[in-house]
């Protein structure tokens, strides 16, 4: 079923989800109050869609509509659904919020995008809390397909996790919100870890990055944590991986670290990304992961 979207916020999220709803053949229509997050959003976009056209299998689908709107209230003019990606300030989004459902009707949902509010505190004041969805895609969105969805009401989960599955997209339901959802969280502990070894000089930045990528990062990518201690185990699987390396795990974990972020340790990270990055540039670098990216997403899909 075709949508008419309205993509609030035109940021680094707000492009991408609008080249992935567009390629898709949904109609979007984009606001933003800031003239700087809008002077090149179409270019950013049609940018982010040839590359949604690299990886998508099968045949290209009709693209649909893209247009700026002027103020918020043209944004949202009969719209269907409605991608929130805001800058990470609860009042701002409380705000936003009010002032969004003065515009649609009771049936669209309110899709945030938060990478670390919860549902609980961002639906605070509605008038229709049970709208409000929070699907959290992993950067970028376009190329990524993990959305994290949490919903209060059955029938909204429903709802988004087919619509975010139309995109193409992973949906996975999280039984009750919590801070930075699943990804973030697991993404947060592990580089507590990584900072931890900098910051206890077991190793320097580039040494950490080059052992995730060239081990578990790269079998996390076809396989989850739990299901590669499964098969850790051996033909025991997870029972026989529990009762005879669960006591090495243990006592892994009560090796791991809580570093400060100290200045001396954020030197240290700073120092050894630049080390790493060898004079590329963000964009260069940005550049070279979607380009990677796509083509693991190519290799998976084959």
């Amino acid at each position: 079923m075709k949508e008419r979207i309205a993509i609030i916020g035109c940021g680094l999220i707000g492009d991408s989800w609008a080249a992935l709803m567009t390629a898709f053949g949904h109609d979007v229509t984009a606001w933003d109050p800031s003239p700087r997050m809008t002077a090149d959003f179409e270019t950013r976009v049609d940018k982010a869609r040839k590359q949604v056209w690299q990886v998508m299998p099968g045949a290209r689908p009709a693209t649909g509509n893209l247009t700026l709107a002027a103020t918020l209230e043209e944004a949202l003019a009969n719209v269907t659904w409605v991608q929130e990606n805001a800058p990470e300030q609860l009042g701002l989004k409380q705000e936003l919020y009010a002032q969004i459902e003065t515009y649609v009707s009771d049936r669209v949902i309110v899709a945030s995008s938060t990478s670390s509010l919860t549902w609980s505190e961002l639906s605070i004041g509605m008038r229709h809390p049970h709208r409000l969805i929070t699907a959290h895609p992993f950067n970028p969105p376009h190329l990524m397909r993990l959305v994290e969805i949490y919903a209060a009401q059955d029938d909204m989960r429903a709802r988004s996790v087919a619509f975010y599955a139309g995109l193409d997209r992973r949906p996975v339901v999280l039984h009750r919100d919590a801070v930075g959802h699943i990804a973030n969280r697991l993404a947060s502990a592990l580089w507590r870890e990584a900072v931890n070894i900098v910051a206890e000089d077991i190793a320097d930045v580039s040494a950490v990055d080059a052992a995730l990528v060239h081990g578990p990062g790269l079998r996390w990518s076809v396989m989850g944590a739990h299901m590669a201690y499964h098969l850790g185990g051996g033909e025991g699987g997870m029972a026989a991986y529990l009762k005879h390396l669960g006591p090495s795990q243990e006592r892994r974990w009560q090796t791991l670290g809580s570093p400060k972020l100290t200045p001396e340790v954020c030197e240290k990270l700073i120092d050894g990304v630049a080390v790493e990055a060898a004079g590329r540039s963000i964009a260069s670098l940005a550049l070279e992961r979607d380009d990677a990216l796509i083509r693991a997403l190519r290799a998976k899909t084959q």
